[in-house]
């Protein structure tokens, strides 16, 4: 069994390979009478894609997604939906050199000492491109969400390339379409610019942080222990190729905090209860108290660099590489609608969970 599954009620499959024909998920799970066509889904990958600027992989594919099952007149059945995206530039020759080699920083040589065999094909099923199946199916979770939960909103943005932060002081949300790195702070975007552009071109890569925000989210979501919201999101945002550390609200930073400093003060608001402020990230005690939810994770940097590196092959002789082909030198800017699609797909999982325990919040307040 390899685990190419998540979900519990809306459950996504992927599968494909970095240069295989194509690559998709199988989505199930997905409330009937659900409007849906590929232009929806489309709307998103065309965020995720690559060779849309300098500071992502040249890799030319339109990532055109196709709808071939679960869907009949622009409607959900209720039924698996498969999605399709074919691979069209594909140039495996690229990595012939590095066939018998593993790539340091890499998952190549625990593929290999896993199975046996790998496709070093562009990393075959490591390869960060299996996450536009992801996004598609992120895509089918929005269109629900949006029909169970009107007012649910997702935004993902970056807040950290190599040792450069966002200021969050100077945070536009206006801002996050207008510049390559999708980050609401048009300073460090310019600051971001001239230090990728130096790395590009020295054939080195760096790595980056990314933080998912989803507003709207209702009250009561997740469960005690081993059903934890926080847990599902977390081992979601984990899942990404390259992500190494994933924190919910205020994280690793809690720990720099009292307890007077972290409690997050409640008081009655005219709708309901309110927070004086958000250190929990929007979930305690694995449920959600109707706050955002937020969430941050950290990217490595892409290992498949011009820079030369000793590594082994797979005969265990001591040899040098370097990675040819076209590479992210920041993968993080393309996890963006990557987090994105993940933490719908978690959100969407859990309100039908929720639905079918409980159906509305038992406890009343006021």
């Amino acid at each position: 069994m390899s685990t190419n599954s998540f979900g519990r009620l809306f459950t996504v499959t992927t599968w494909g390979e970095s240069h295989g024909p194509a690559l998709g998920a199988v989505v199930d799970g997905c409330p009937p009478g659900v409007p849906l066509e590929a232009a929806m889904l489309q709307h998103w990958l065309d965020r995720r894609k690559p060779g849309q600027s300098k500071f992502t992989t040249q890799r030319q594919e339109p990532d055109q997604v196709e709808i071939l099952s679960g869907v009949f007149e622009g409607l959900t059945t209720g039924m698996p939906i498969q999605l399709m995206i074919r691979n069209t530039d594909q140039r495996s020759k690229d990595y012939s050199e590095i066939a018998e080699k593993f790539r340091p920083g890499h998952a190549d040589i625990t593929y290999w000492q896993k199975y046996g065999i790998r496709d070093y094909r562009g990393g075959g099923r490591s390869s960060a491109r299996e996450t536009a199946a992801r996004v598609a199916a992120g895509g089918v979770a929005r269109e629900a969400l949006k029909a169970l939960v009107p007012g649910l909103k997702i935004t993902g943005y970056m807040v950290q390339m190599g040792p450069h932060k966002a200021e969050r002081s100077r945070f536009d949300m206006d801002e996050i379409t207008r510049n390559p790195f999708w980050t609401p702070d048009a300073e460090i975007a310019a600051t971001w610019e001239e230090y990728l552009s130096q790395l590009r071109k020295s054939g080195n890569s760096v790595g980056a942080v990314v933080e998912v925000v989803a507003s709207g989210v209702p009250a009561g979501l997740g469960a005690p222990v081993y059903g934890k919201l926080d847990t599902d999101i977390a081992t979601a945002m984990m899942s990404i190729n390259a992500v190494k550390g994933v924190e919910i609200g205020a994280g690793f930073g809690a720990a720099e905090l009292t307890g007077e400093a972290n409690a997050d003060e409640i008081f009655m608001g005219p709708d309901g209860p309110e927070f004086s402020s958000n250190h929990a990230g929007g979930i305690l005690g694995g449920i959600s108290t109707g706050q955002e939810i937020v969430c941050r994770f950290a990217v490595k940097p892409t290992s498949s660099i011009l820079k030369p590196r000793r590594t082994i092959t797979k005969a265990g002789e001591e040899t040098e590489i370097v990675t040819k082909g076209r590479h992210d030198p920041c993968v993080g800017i393309r996890a963006v609608p990557v987090g994105e699609a993940m933490m719908a797909c978690v959100l969407l999982d859990h309100i039908l969970l929720h639905r079918g325990q409980v159906g509305e919040n038992q406890g009343r307040i006021g």
